[in-house]
């Protein structure tokens, strides 16, 4: 019997005025595995995201969560859908009006009594090497790395089933960066949860990955196991793994 999906994209279309970003989006993430979806700028890679999240509605196509069809969910039960999802945004995206242990708790019942929000908040940063003295800190007092680190504890702390990292290296230095891609790939492992990453960030993909899939001009023109991807023999991932400017992606450059 054929395992179903844990997400399924079928013909996902998106277009914005006459621009077409998704131009029929074929994608299976399995459930429990570490899926990562690279392209350049502009290729549609957040905008495929956002569809998932139910943020912005495709033009057509069909969007399944464990085989059943939420592309066009309102109300109450997107809410629901929603609720299944971690975000780890690229910017991390922490409120900066309120303490590190807020930020963890935000997306928790806040019905709980302070003093359990909190416990649980300082459980989570445990599981991102954070201790608790930085819980009453104000994210601008942390440096970029922590401020991510607390990010990603905030995004696990609901305990989602299904995990997404928008750029998860953006903006960090190389050891750190390899810091919070360790972090990916121990929280997806020990939590048991599926994560869809988008990335352009090679390192970050042959860390996390399990599988990936390359999204160009608004189709997936590749995808396979990690492990393949230096001999898939697909000229536009060639291009993109191996950073040359030579190639069939062409990227548009004014003249001074």
């Amino acid at each position: 019997m054929t395992e179903i999906p844990k997400i399924a994209l079928k013909g996902l279309r998106k277009r914005f005025g006459s621009k077409q970003v998704l131009q029929g989006v074929d994608l299976n993430i399995c459930a429990g595995e570490s899926m990562v979806v690279i392209g350049g700028s502009g290729t549609g890679k957040s905008v495929m995201m956002k569809c998932i999240l139910g943020l912005i509605a495709p033009d057509a196509g069909r969007i399944e969560v464990d085989g059943v069809d939420v592309t066009h969910l309102k109300g109450r039960a997107l809410a629901a859908h929603q609720a299944r999802f971690g975000m780890l945004f690229q910017g991390g995206a922490l409120f900066d009006s309120l303490s590190v242990w807020r930020n963890v708790s935000f997306a928790l019942d806040q019905s709980r009594k302070g003093a359990d929000l909190r416990a649980a908040a300082i459980d989570n940063l445990a599981r991102v090497g954070l201790g608790a003295e930085v819980a009453d800190l104000r994210p601008s007092e942390l440096s970029g790395g922590m401020q991510k680190r607390v990010a990603l504890a905030r995004a696990i702390a609901p305990r989602p089933e299904i995990v997404f990292f928008d750029e998860p290296t953006t903006g960090l230095d190389p050891i750190m960066a390899d810091v919070i891609n360790d972090l990916i790939v121990e929280l997806v492992r020990d939590l048991k949860i599926t994560a869809l990453t988008i990335t352009h960030d090679m390192a970050s993909v042959r860390k996390v990955a399990d599988r990936v899939a390359m999204l160009y001009a608004g189709r997936i023109v590749w995808h396979g196991p990690r492990e393949g991807i230096d001999a898939t023999g697909n000229p536009y991932v060639y291009q993109f793994v191996n950073g040359r400017a030579e190639g069939p992606i062409k990227m548009a450059v004014r003249g001074g």
